[in-house]
């Protein structure tokens, strides 16, 4: 009976394990908002940092108890696809193995109470000892089953350059509507006789996971420099540029904005309903590329002095019809990319308007609609539209597993822009 118990034991924490390597980027409590975790001094990055180098994280996160807790944090390392590693917190942490946030500060002047917290990682008494991909854990009251949410790091340490491109498909069907990125790898530095076997390649478009490109394989192999130039290779449905929100100010409203309700402890924000525009022809704006900023025309720090509305959307679909077999889901920077059940649009068949409503932080917002299909969730449709002109950014990065190894190394990092005529470049 007791070796059952041990079992039973084991499968709830592999489960909760594969839980969070399925969900790196999720909010577990209902009292946390507006979680950023960026490069410091510019929020429109991903967390990505040098291994032993001086790079620095900033964590922003709020509580809506307006209280003071007891929050703690930890790192756990995995491997490429964010299935935990073989490893042991030692054996990739130097220092501690949890690490109090002690920085937090009262809102000032909103109608809504929080508490912002904010940390700046890596702290010198915890620290990554590896490259790879990290979770960063943060949890209550010193108790790592209290877990409150996570974030995605990446750790690099650079041992193979990447040079990229962004082109036109080659094949008929794609070439008005997706795009390809072709690059090669230089795994001088490796001095590996089989590298090609050892390296793992992820492309991201626009930072997203929920269509990242894996599995790749190169094409020819010249030396020390792989070629990922098949045809079919690196081939994404373009999309357009995002929708923008701009409620850095709650009183001076933007265009988007039809109405709003200043309530004496909220605000409620009604926009104009969106429109499919697959159908409209394509046109160039600088958008953050599905990112948001936290911001505010008025005050001094938008982090503890911004407030917050409950911002409602809606999109109306042709001919106030529901669309067959799918649900439609917000999507961006503001949902946390996740198509989770509270994140799906409600239609009303009254209005023939489908509806959702979210609770926003003062800031700039770009955000989208996607169609899932009902019947297989893989099969995903952006409702705008797909156009080769289309503005985005695309992240290759590179890892690498050593026959011995027990984790991926992530060893290089490239990012280019769709619209610029010069190569991607390493850093």
């Amino acid at each position: 009976m007791k070796s059952l118990k041990v079992v039973f034991v084991f499968l709830i924490l592999l489960t909760a394990n594969k839980l969070f390597a399925l969900n790196p980027d999720s909010v577990y409590v209902s009292n946390i908002e507006t979680v950023r975790l960026y490069v410091a001094g510019n929020q429109l990055t991903i967390p990505i940092i040098h291994l032993q180098g001086n790079d620095a994280l900033e964590l922003d996160f709020d509580d809506l108890d307006a209280d003071v807790k007891y929050y703690y944090y930890t790192y756990e390392l995995c491997n490429s696809d964010w299935t935990p590693a073989n490893l042991g917190q030692f054996d990739y942490l130097k220092g501690f193995t949890q690490q109090r946030i002690t920085n937090y500060r009262f809102s000032s002047f909103s109608h809504v109470r929080y508490t912002h917290y904010q940390a700046v990682l890596p702290d010198q008494n915890m620290y990554p000892t590896r490259s790879g991909n990290y979770i960063l854990k943060v949890f209550l009251n010193d108790d790592t089953s209290q877990i409150a949410f996570t974030k995605r790091i990446m750790v690099l340490d650079s041992k193979a350059s990447v040079v990229a491109r962004v082109i036109q498909p080659y094949t008929p069907e794609y070439m008005q509507t997706h795009q390809k990125v072709e690059f090669t790898i230089d795994v001088k530095a490796l001095q590996s006789f089989n590298a090609a076997q050892q390296i793992k390649v992820v492309v991201l478009q626009n930072y997203r996971w929920d269509n990242a490109k894996t599995g790749l394989k190169p094409a020819f192999i010249r030396g020390t420099s792989l070629e990922y130039n098949t045809p079919n290779t690196g081939i994404f449905a373009a999309g357009k540029e995002w929708r923008w929100l701009d409620i850095r100010d709650f009183h001076l409203q933007s265009d988007r904005v039809l109405t709003a309700d200043y309530k004496r402890n909220s605000t409620d924000i009604f926009l104009r309903p969106d429109f499919p525009l697959s159908g409209q022809r394509y046109v160039y704006y600088k958008d953050l590329n599905g990112m948001s900023s936290i911001e505010a025309i008025r005050g001094v720090n938008p982090f503890y002095e911004g407030d917050y509305a409950t911002v409602y959307f809606s999109f109306a679909p042709p001919n106030g019809q529901p669309y067959a077999d799918k649900d439609l889901y917000l999507f961006g920077q503001l949902t946390n990319y996740n198509y989770t059940d509270s994140l799906k649009l409600v239609f009303d068949p009254a209005k023939g308007l489908y509806q959702t409503h979210l609770l926003l932080k003062q800031g700039y917002y770009d955000y989208t609609y996607i169609a899932v299909d009902k019947n297989n969730p893989s099969v995903r449709t952006q409702l705008d539209g797909n156009y080769f002109e289309t503005e985005n950014v695309y992240t290759i990065l590179v890892y690498y597993k050593p026959f011995i190894g027990r984790a991926d190394e992530l060893i290089g990092v490239s990012s280019l822009d769709s619209r610029t005529d010069q190569p991607g470049l390493s850093f």
